[in-house]
């Protein structure tokens, strides 16, 4: 093929693609940066706080964690034009501490779950890998880290 004709054909092209792009739109949705949990049931239902500690480069942090009850949509009603989606609770719970600095890089994290009288229900360290997450898809940047762990039924703690 001709030179001038290669180079017409590549500029068609490239007219065709731009006009493909629409402006992007990026929301405002922030990533945490921390760890987040979820506690099973019947493990939830003895453990009423979580101490948590983090550590990375020869130093642990160990943030405040908040454990709530878990809930997930229950069945849809309709009157007239009107639905309605009630929450119910799940028999889990769940929360997230906040860590400044986390690594997108191994960490060891212990977990304690205590119950009403602030004995251990449960007591674990796991090896884990932070990873920063994209809520509006890679175009519009990264965030966190942040890693996402849970409680299973038979007390064994995973990395979701």
């Amino acid at each position: 093929m001709p030179r001038p004709l290669l180079v017409a054909a590549a500029l068609a092209g490239a007219a065709l693609l731009s006009g493909c792009r629409q402006d992007l739109a990026c929301t405002a949705i922030g990533t945490p940066v921390g760890v987040a949990l979820t506690v099973e049931p019947p493990i939830a239902a003895r453990a009423r706080t979580a101490d948590l500690s983090v550590c990375w480069d020869g130093s642990c942090r160990t943030p405040p964690m908040d454990l709530l009850p878990a809930t997930r949509a229950g069945a849809q009603t309709c009157a007239g034009d009107s639905c309605s989606v009630p929450v119910e609770p799940t028999g889990g719970k769940h929360g997230f501490a906040a860590v400044e600095g986390l690594p997108k890089r191994p960490v060891r994290v212990r977990l304690v779950l205590r119950d009403a009288a602030s004995r251990p229900v449960l007591d674990r360290t796991v090896q884990v890998t932070p990873r920063g997450r994209f809520p509006n898809g890679p175009e519009c940047g990264e965030g966190g880290p942040n890693v996402d762990l849970t409680v299973e039924p038979d007390g064994t703690v995973r990395e979701r």
